[in-house]
């Protein structure tokens, strides 16, 4: 398939008034961490890599001290709504993630103790993410409630230091992440991913895939098992691998426009799901075949980016074509064509022609490809 990517702080809100025109590293955002990839240098990671907080696996193990996290002051948690995300949205400025104390949320949860904290981990209600400045956060399905941004928007505005006369310019709402286009900070929005990522799971996952019984959550949200004892069998959240290449010819590059693209002329990079038995390159060659007919020789890793919509990683590849006469498959495209480069640099997008979103592996392959940064 064509990449149908539609592509479409500190965790802690600061204290400290939000005019319209701050942006979210003025008001808050999570810390910049040492990137830790020893692949070649980019010019900076891809949206949703290099989250900036620590996921502390091991304490996943250390129910004591979970449950001691959940009752800390201290601890954030990052509500998600039937896989939406809260955000707060300043006129004339950029979105920013909402998260919460324990105390914030209490107006949605009651009065916690530790039997409280047990039974909403074992329904996977908590995960913890991991640490920012050794504060845990957590996300916090709140799914089962039919209007809970009527209890959470004054504590998420209270978090941010806002006024609530300040509500004519400021808004919160629960939001698809995919439709902020990355206008988060890439921190921000890589911590939301991550929640709603895991709180999907958890909704698909409540009985277990072998034999039917009811699961339980353990090891922090991070692992499910099933309450037969007789089964007791462990199921992990997954990740589906998924390879996304730009084509070239020399100065030309293929491009396709999935038929379920919903931006009028869009076009971007092929991409398909590795199959079983299959290594990457072979998938990337396998996917030019079958939806151009396009045959490749070379092919080259560049990076990849965590796509948590609901459980895939894109692995990005540049593939050296040997072949040029293209077959559309219009069971998967619209259309597929060569592009030269001059004139990928030259044009405006408009409604006939335009490139994929700028938070995407595949704009980024396209445009280090413009730039002569391909490797």
């Amino acid at each position: 398939m064509v990449s149908n990517i539609d592509y479409t702080g500190d965790g802690v809100a600061k204290k400290q008034a939000v005019t319209p025109h701050q942006s979210a590293a003025q008001y808050g955002s999570l810390p910049q961490r040492r990137p830790v990839c020893q692949s070649p240098p980019m010019r900076s990671p891809n949206y949703y890599a290099a989250p900036g907080f620590e996921r502390a696996g091991l304490r996943r193990r250390e129910p004591e001290w979970i449950r001691d996290r959940v009752l800390d002051p201290a601890s954030v948690f990052v509500p998600v709504w039937r896989s939406q995300n809260l955000v707060i949205e300043v006129e004339g400025g950029e979105p920013r993630a909402a998260v919460l104390t324990v105390d914030a949320v209490g107006p949605l949860l009651g009065s916690l103790n530790a039997d409280d904290v047990e039974e909403r981990l074992i329904r996977g209600e908590f995960v913890f993410l991991g640490l920012i400045d050794e504060r845990a956060h957590f996300a916090l399905d709140v799914s089962a409630s039919e209007a809970p941004l009527d209890m959470l928007r004054s504590p998420a505005l209270a978090a941010a230091g806002i006024a609530e006369g300040g509500m004519a310019q400021i808004g919160v709402r629960f939001a698809d992440l995919r439709q902020l286009a990355g206008r988060l900070d890439r921190h921000e929005g890589a911590l939301l991913a991550l929640a709603r990522a895991m709180m999907f799971w958890h909704s698909r996952h409540r009985f277990c895939g072998l034999c039917g019984t009811p699961t339980r959550s353990e090891e922090a949200g991070h692992m499910r098992r099933c309450t037969d004892p007789g089964c007791d069998t462990m199921h992990f959240p997954r990740t589906d691998p998924a390879v996304i290449m730009l084509v070239t010819d020399g100065d030309r590059a293929l491009l396709g426009r999935n038929k379920n693209f919903p931006v009028a002329g869009m076009y971007s990079t092929l991409a398909g799901f590795v199959e079983p038995g299959e290594s990457l390159e072979d998938a990337v060659a396998r996917e030019v075949r079958e939806e151009t007919a396009i045959e490749v020789g070379a092919v080259h890793y560049h990076s990849s980016q965590p796509w948590p919509f609901p459980a895939n990683i894109m692995l990005g590849f540049y593939a050296a074509a040997t072949s040029t006469a293209i077959t559309v498959d219009y069971g998967e495209l619209a259309d597929a064509r060569w592009f030269e480069r001059e004139w990928l640099l030259s044009h405006v997008d408009d409604d006939s022609f335009r490139l994929p979103r700028r938070d995407s592996i595949a704009r980024r392959l396209l445009e280090d490809w413009l730039s002569g940064q391909a490797g």
